[in-house]
């Protein structure tokens, strides 16, 4: 009885280890935030070609200190979006902490007092979303869509509409006039809250809770993380940062105002999403928000320059959103396809 030897097969050539490892790539990196960087790229050059007063050392520095505040929300915002929630109430924040924190230079607080009670404001508001939305099973869209409403009406109600001045001798104020190298103190607190961001999201339990709560809250929830505690720590730390984007706001200006940061919260959720965080949650990406924020802002500043009407500005930054999602939607389809033909060979 004659028995037929299988040949063993033949190990792997370098080349189909080359395109696994191609694949993983691939597969590991967020398509979308490189697409925006693209784009962003090309509108600043577009911007820089139609008019040399863009790239100016003195523009370059206002367009960062713009960045800021929309920079800082955006952080916190990535946290809450991956965390699978929505924070609409930041800009009612913004204008509350502004208003509010000028009022109290005005009765004569010293402005160390001032600066922790913006953030703790920005706080305790936060921490009211989180409290309803976590414990109380209140879905965040309308949590946060009743405090937008609620916390800006109360600014309104303590100011009467009116701007509130700050004495150009207070701390604040120097604060907002405050440069080093260059570029304002917005720019650089903006660029501090970026790095803490970054370690928060990828060198931290915090961080991956968020991510995997974002993802399978269930499955999270069954390791034995608090949950509940999590997604409230997240829409705090949205509101602490509104707290401190409404002080430095408010600094920059020399006064506080509660119709200030009209429809800013679109402008943060705007740059999150554009830059890869996923609506959906479980994805989040600090980098991409840094590059969705420069985005909506060279927009902006751009059109300024070339005297286009600023409320074009929504328009255009709506219209690149639509754009981006649309290429990350047909860029995933090319990868399938990509992938079914590497399986196939």
């Amino acid at each position: 009885m004659s028995t037929t030897q299988t040949p063993p097969e033949a190990p792997a050539g370098p080349s189909v280890q080359r395109l696994a490892r191609q694949r993983s790539l691939w597969e590991r990196t967020n398509k979308a935030t490189l697409v925006m960087a693209g784009v962003t790229l090309a509108v600043f050059v577009f911007f820089a070609a139609a008019d040399s007063a863009f790239l100016t050392f003195a523009n370059l520095s206002n367009l960062a200190t713009q960045v800021g505040p929309v920079l800082i929300v955006g952080v916190a915002m990535t946290f809450v979006i991956t965390a699978g929630q929505i924070d609409l109430s930041v800009g009612s924040i913004v204008a509350f902490v502004a208003a509010i924190s000028a009022q109290l230079l005005v009765a004569g607080w010293d402005s160390s007092l001032v600066m922790v009670a913006a953030l703790l404001m920005g706080l305790g508001w936060g921490l009211v979303n989180g409290w309803f939305t976590a414990y109380q099973g209140i879905p965040a869209f309308i949590v946060t869509l009743a405090t937008l409403s609620v916390v800006r009406g109360l600014a309104l109600f303590q100011t009467e509409g009116f701007s509130v001045p700050i004495a150009s001798t207070t701390f604040v104020a120097k604060l907002g006039t405050a440069r080093w190298l260059g570029f304002s103190a917005t720019a650089w607190i903006a660029l501090a809250v970026v790095v803490l961001g970054l370690v928060l999201l990828h060198a931290t339990r915090f961080g991956q809770y968020v991510i995997g709560i974002g993802a399978a809250a269930e499955s999270v929830r069954r390791a034995g993380v608090n949950v509940k505690l999590v997604t409230m720590a997240a829409l705090g730390f949205s509101g602490l940062a509104a707290g401190l984007a409404g002080l430095l706001i408010a600094a920059r200006l020399g006064s506080g105002s509660a119709n200030s940061a009209q429809g800013f919260e679109l402008t943060v959720i705007a740059a999150v999403v554009l830059g890869g965080t996923s609506l959906l949650g479980g994805r989040g990406t600090i980098v991409g928000t840094l590059i969705g924020a420069l985005l909506t802002q060279i927009i902006a500043n751009g059109l300024t320059l070339l005297s286009v009407s600023p409320y074009l500005t929504p328009i255009i930054t709506g219209a690149v959103l639509v754009l981006v999602v649309w290429v990350n939607l047909r860029g995933r389809d090319l990868a399938w396809f990509v992938q079914r033909l590497t399986r196939r060979a």
